[in-house]
Parts: structure tokens; sequence; C-alpha cells
């Protein structure tokens, strides 16, 4: 393909994104940009919009935030004055037969994007791409665990709600630093894992009987789990991560109702934007590529 003839939007998200964008610059495209951190000094190549529908003008792609889309609509922008939720009149300048790739949709969005005939290409879940983010989420939940504790990880008490993808990272990295790590997963196969690597293996419905003991409770279950009676098991000082996306594993608001810290630990991969964003461009470019030759 000919990325000198394609246009690239890259709108919403964090620090990866300014490293997504040079990486699409340095393959050709022409790259239009709006709602991220912006550097003092630009960057080489991409036009800065003064909004997300000026972004978005005669893109033949728009890439999206991996982190998703929160309750109200709004693409994932952290630390941004601006709320971003996507609308037909948003969408209107981009090219015929446009594209949009992101971590995942919701239905306002998916409505939008039938308006206007742009496909939808998400991959959140996407196991490529989770592994090569995984290590920055891995680095970044044990940021919050150190910084919200005052226990080492080394012999804590941690249980992981899930072992996907990126809890069995998580499983493996902790057990590496000492912690006893109890799994509680509904897959047996996942289970068998855990247990392989050296974590104590549980069923979903064993949660009651375990979470009691335990200091670290991490979530990375997309669907809520761990409600009110769950958390009424919980003792006061232990501490929730959920890396979960929308809505998580955790009910967060009921925990912090009952004096439970939670940390809703989304984006976690911003901790190394470079590394990130240069190992998410592979999986995009190589998507975009799948794109333009069935366009053929």
């Amino acid at each position: 393909m000919n990325w000198h003839d394609l246009t690239i939007a890259i709108v919403a998200g964090d620090a990866r994104e300014q490293e997504i964008a040079r990486c699409a610059v340095r393959a050709g495209a022409k790259v239009r940009a709006y709602g991220f951190p912006w550097p003092e000094a630009g960057i080489e190549g991409v036009y800065h919009a003064k909004d997300a529908a000026d972004a978005l003008k005669g893109a033949d792609i728009a890439l999206f935030p991996i982190p998703g889309i929160a309750d109200d609509g709004g693409l994932f922008t952290p630390g941004f004055s601006e709320r971003i939720i996507p609308s037909v009149e948003m969408l209107s300048g981009m090219t015929p037969d446009a594209h949009i790739i992101l971590g995942w949709a919701d239905e306002n969005l998916r409505t939008c994007c039938a308006a206007r005939g742009i496909s939808l290409h998400e991959y959140e879940w996407d196991v490529d791409l989770m592994l090569l983010r995984g290590q920055a989420i891995v680095e970044g939940v044990l940021r919050i665990i150190i910084e919200n504790t005052q226990i080492t990880i080394h012999k804590a008490n941690i249980c992981l709600v899930g072992q996907g993808t990126i809890g069995a990272l998580l499983t493996r990295t902790l057990i590496g630093l000492g912690a006893h790590v109890s799994v509680a997963a509904r897959n047996p196969v996942q289970r068998a894992g855990a247990y392989a690597a050296g974590a104590e293996s549980y069923t979903l419905d064993q949660l009651p009987d375990i979470l009691p003991d335990m200091d670290v409770i991490i979530g990375s279950v997309p669907k809520q789990i761990i409600g009110a009676d769950l958390l009424a098991t919980i003792r006061p000082d232990a501490l929730l991560v959920d890396v979960a996306a929308p809505p998580g594993t955790i009910d967060r608001e009921t925990a912090k109702a009952l004096g439970i810290k939670a940390v809703w630990a989304r984006g976690m991969g911003s901790r190394a934007p470079i590394t990130v964003g240069r190992s998410q461009w592979t999986g995009i470019s190589r998507r975009i590529e799948d794109i333009m030759e069935q366009r053929k």
C-alpha cells in the first residue's frame, strides 16, 4: 500500500498517542491530531487540529484510544479539559468508506458510525496487542500497589479475579516477587495455568471463602463480579485494583461507601508511552494494511 495516499486522524488518548502519531508520520501518512497531551514543541509532521471534527476532516482512518469509552460516552482523555463524545456531526468530515480503529466501541459510537457508513475495528481483546502492552500494564499495577499499601508485595496475600492475558502476566510477576497469589477464574484451563505457575486456584464460587484473607485484590474481568455481597467480606484495610474494561470487575462505588480503597487502573499502558505507543503501532499499522488491501 502507499501510505502517502492515506490521511490518519488521531483523536483523544494520552502520551501514547504522541508516539503513535510519530510512527504514522514516519510511515508516510498525513496525520491530523486532537485531544491528547500536546508537546510544547509540537509533533513534527502532525497537524494539531482545533477540535475533534477538524482532526477528522478528510481522514481515511481514525485512531481512537485503547482504553475505550466512559459511561457518559466520552473517549479516554485523562487530564484533558474537554469531553470528546462522538457524534454524527463530529464524524461527518471523514471520507466515504472510512474506518475507525479503537479499543472498543459503545452503542452511541456504533450508531454514529452506522449513520455515516464508517467501519469499526475493535482490538481491546486482541491477544497480540495485549501482550505487546502487557508489561507496561503490569509495571503500572505494581506501582499502584506500592503507592497504596503499607506492606511489601513480598509475602502479601494477593487475589487475582480473572486469568486472561493480563491476569496471567500479573500472576507470574507477583509470584516472582514472592507474593502469596490466589487466582479465581471461571475457565478451568486458566485455573490450571495459574496452578502450574505456582498460584492457588479457585472457582468464582469460592471467592467468599478466600477474599477475607486478602491484602490486595485485583480484578481483570470486564464484568462486575465483586459486588456488595463480596465486598462485605473484605477487610477495610485491603486494597482493590480494577484493571478491567468498563464496567470493571469491582463495584467501586460500593467499595468507597464501605471505606475500602478501590483504584480503577485503566490506561496503565501510559506508564511507558514510547514503548507502548510503538508496540501498539505495529498492530495498528498491520490492521490498516489489511483494511487498505480489502479496498482494492
